[in-house]
């Protein structure tokens, strides 16, 4: 079943009173429409607030609101958010972040609805307050997704586009050979912002062909040698954090397809030949599902306890500190 056909999706929300102006000229406000934002304004989100949990149903096209489903921890089913603006923030450490600023229709309550996490005493600066994000979709945002077109090897060393494979095919794995899928998700998101994804180059770490994948998702990396981040060859590395501006790069414009592989367990595939991550199943990954999807993954996956692949996480900060090119297999892209 494609996330597409099914009646409702989950989000996030928080009280608009929970995210505040900790410096600059709206000191002490909380965050607030685009009119009366203040581009530079650094927020903070309150550690004591508690995320409310959304079901939501889009409204006609031409609306610019979702409508509440039941479950959701605010209003009642039929009730609608109406999207007011996106704010577009920034992290110290350079990260985006995308909140959609919304009203309750009819109580007139504010909520901000954070499109990734949003960390507690962490200072985010406003970049960009708009009005005008009609092709922004409110979608369930699967971290670790691949694009359209991708090549997955299967067993045998024959590869086949992403989008071509089913529910039951056998897929290569790193550890476990020959493996079947047993679901594949998949959102079309605008390319833009949080959601546009990253292109790594064709040979920049031995790839065939130019890898697209979210920027969550994780490439498997094996180190050689005694130069080694993090102590240990096997390295699992967001594909934001290899971004160089050169050989690996945002690519934004127009729409994604971004599709997602889960098998019983958290796996290592093949894309474009190279290792990366499958869809790890816990209580983080299913949160961001819809309800009946979420419900259909517990069946099948009891307890929640997909275990990550084993490798050491590598940190934005430990690549800057270190020349990515050490990692890469080749040079400057044309």
């Amino acid at each position: 079943m494609s996330q597409q056909s099914l009646p409702a999706h989950s989000a996030h929300a928080y009280d608009a009173a929970a995210i505040r102006v900790a410096s600059g000229a709206n000191l002490g406000d909380t965050i607030a429409a685009a009119e009366d934002c203040e581009i530079g304004d650094v927020y903070r989100l309150d550690p004591q607030a508690s995320s409310l949990s959304l079901l939501l149903l889009p409204a006609r096209h031409e609306e610019r609101c979702q409508i509440l489903a039941d479950g959701s921890d605010i209003g009642m089913p039929g009730d609608r958010l109406e999207l007011l603006s996106l704010l577009t923030l920034m992290a110290p450490d350079g990260d985006k972040l995308d909140i959609l600023f919304v009203r309750h229709e009819e109580s007139g309550a504010d909520f901000a609805m954070p499109l990734s996490p949003m960390v507690a005493r962490v200072d985010y600066t406003l970049l960009a307050a708009q009005t005008d994000f009609s092709d922004i979709r409110i979608a369930d945002i699967i971290h670790a997704s691949f694009a359209s077109g991708t090549m997955v090897t299967l067993p045998g060393g024959a590869q086949t586009a992403i989008e071509a494979l089913q529910p039951g095919d056998q897929v290569l794995t790193r550890d476990h050979g020959p493996q079947p899928i047993r679901w594949i998700g998949k959102a079309t998101l605008r390319a833009k912002g949080s959601f546009a994804p990253v292109v790594i180059s064709a040979g920049t770490l031995g790839n065939l062909g130019d890898l697209v994948v979210s920027p969550h998702h994780r490439i498997f990396i094996y180190q050689r040698g005694q130069q080694r981040l993090g102590g240990t060859a096997e390295l699992l590395a967001q594909a934001r954090y290899l971004v160089d501006d050169n050989v690996v790069f945002r690519r934004e414009g127009g729409f994604v397809d971004y599709y997602s592989l889960l098998f019983d367990q958290h796996e290592i595939i093949y894309a474009e030949g190279i290792p990366a991550e499958s869809l790890m199943v816990n209580q983080t990954t299913v949160n961001l599902l819809p309800e009946e999807l979420a419900e259909d993954i517990k069946t099948r996956f009891p307890g929640l306890s997909q275990l990550q692949h084993f490798g050491t996480e590598a940190r934005r900060e430990e690549l800057d500190a270190a020349s990515r090119e050490g990692i890469f297999k080749r040079g400057k892209r044309s």
